[in-house]
């Protein structure tokens, strides 16, 4: 027999529908609650249900739901004065069963003052009534954003330049809410391609930094004043005019340091610190696409899976130093990182064959254990 708790969490789940019905201004009462679980075959246990359910009944505390009876003859019981059915008569009832008068009070406030500012999200009010309630303490300054935004739908500013009467933080802490008001109320001007909130609405960011070495000294004079180790931002790099024929992407900064060291003046050639995965920083440096580029990571999954990622955006990449040869001579039995991944990689036969190897086994053989001899040889004979 269901009991007072299943109605509570019956009730709860009917919650949602129940603002909905306030929204549209529906009646929805009296409001069922099914129940099909059969008493226990046992008298006293059967009478023990009955009694719990009583308990928590209209009946008993002035409030709730009410219970249906009707008279059956049992095969285990007898003649009983069974439930058929639960129910809450009124709209007070229910709100006061769930303990939610003041929510549901603060939840008409709120509605009605954000239909009447933006009749525009009244589908996404009905959609998620939940959310309003959620949010209840921020509509005010909610609202202040969405205000904004609907007048200056590109601002071309920085979040915390924004002339908006809030707290400094408030965008940053509830971009979330935001996104999904300003896509209705600025849909236009929405690039809803994009997660970061800074780019979806037109905003200006801090941009990740690039670095790079110049290996020729005559590039490095003639465009950067001598300097040949250089940190930019993104879009900056990808506006880049050098007369560079090739471009050696490391994983790390210990790869950097070595071809330094290795390679002090190498013509027409810079290095690019890629820093694993955030390799993805270079896809849009469309310059990168008419040069020769080498791949330098470490032999292991994830340096395999990023040379795959890179080749993704520069088809004509090829790996260094991460040859089956290279690994046989400096590996040190080194245990590597398990790989999550499961995509197809864009990895040649030969280094699909190393990779499968690799993590068949979890190995690893980091580039810093590369002899700096053996990397120049390497790297000359590219030449």
């Amino acid at each position: 027999m269901i009991n007072p708790k299943e109605i509570k969490l019956k009730a709860e789940r009917k919650y949602k529908s129940y603002l909905q019905s306030i929204i549209s201004n529906e009646n929805i009462f009296p409001l069922v609650i099914i129940g099909n679980k059969k008493p226990s075959i046992s008298i006293p246990e059967f009478r023990r249900e009955i009694e719990e359910l009583n308990k928590f009944s209209k009946e008993r505390k002035g409030y709730g739901y009410n219970i249906k009876y009707e008279v059956r003859k049992t095969k285990n019981l007898g003649t009983q004065s069974l439930p058929t059915s639960i129910l809450f008569e009124t709209k007070q009832d229910f709100e006061r069963f769930l303990k939610v008068e003041k929510e549901v009070e603060q939840f008409k406030i709120d509605y009605i003052k954000i239909i009447k500012q933006f009749p525009e999200l009244l589908d996404w009010v009905k959609t998620f009534p939940k959310k309003v309630i959620d949010n209840s303490a921020k509509w005010i300054d909610l609202m202040k954003v969405c205000t904004y935004f609907k007048l200056n739908a590109r601002p071309d500013l920085y979040l915390r330049e924004l002339p908006i009467s809030v707290h400094t933080k408030f965008i940053e802490t509830n971009s979330s809410i935001l996104s999904e008001l300003l896509d209705i109320l600025i849909e236009p001007f929405s690039n809803k391609e994009q997660k970061r909130f800074e780019k979806r609405f037109n905003l200006k960011f801090s941009q990740p930094l690039i670095r790079f070495k110049i290996l020729d000294s005559k590039i490095s004079e003639d465009f950067f004043s001598g300097l040949n180790d250089i940190s930019t931002t993104v879009s900056q790099f990808n506006q880049l005019s050098l007369p560079i024929e090739r471009v050696m992407i490391v994983e790390n900064k210990t790869n950097l340091y070595t071809i330094a060291l290795t390679l002090p003046e190498y013509k027409k050639t810079m290095v690019i610190f890629g820093s694993g995965f955030k390799v993805e920083n270079l896809k849009e440096a469309n310059w990168l696409k008419f040069v020769e580029i080498l791949y330098w990571g470490d032999l292991d999954v994830q340096g395999f899976e990023i040379l795959s990622q890179v080749r993704n955006y520069f088809p004509q990449t090829k790996s260094f130093l991460m040859d089956e040869k290279t690994f046989d001579e400096f590996f040190e039995k080194d245990e590597g990182v398990l790989s999550k991944s499961n995509v197809q990689l864009n990895l040649t036969s030969t280094e699909l064959s190393i990779y499968e190897k690799i993590k068949k086994n979890n190995w690893r053989l980091e580039q810093e254990k590369i002899p700096l001899e053996y990397v120049k040889l390497s790297m000359n004979s590219q030449r």
